[in-house]
């Protein structure tokens, strides 16, 4: 019994001790931190290269349907054949990204958006 009362003492001191709790916080938080920036840098990027996969997907399906949107720009090209205008269809995406800290992103940049075009070439239609 006495063996049992002395571990269950020990326990509790160990518990009830308190050293390392501070150091345990100032590691945790920088890392914590440094930890939500490369997460921010990461979601930031995917959405970057999902997008300009979806608008550059959206150009072609536009261009070889012929139905445009307000939002889309058409630029007429130079061509050597005078009978064939060469057509170029450039369509824009801009989305706000998930702010994973927002008082840090706030301090670098009012509005973080991620901005991509897609371009393709517009088809005759018969």
């Amino acid at each position: 019994m006495k063996a049992l009362d002395k571990r269950v003492k020990h326990f509790g001191k160990y518990f009830a001790d308190e050293r390392g709790n501070i150091e345990s916080a100032m590691v945790i938080i920088p890392l914590l931190v440094l930890f939500l920036i490369g997460a921010q840098l990461i979601v930031a990027t995917n959405m970057r290269t999902l997008d300009m996969a979806i608008t550059q997907s959206h150009a072609s399906e536009r261009a070889i349907t012929g139905v445009l949107y307000a939002s889309d720009e058409v630029i007429d090209l130079n061509s050597p054949n005078a009978f064939e205008k060469i057509r170029v269809l450039v369509t824009h995406k801009s989305r706000a990204i998930p702010q994973l800290l927002p008082y840090l992103i706030a301090m670098i940049s009012r509005s973080p958006r991620v901005d991509v075009s897609g371009i393709a070439v517009m088809e005759k239609l018969p």
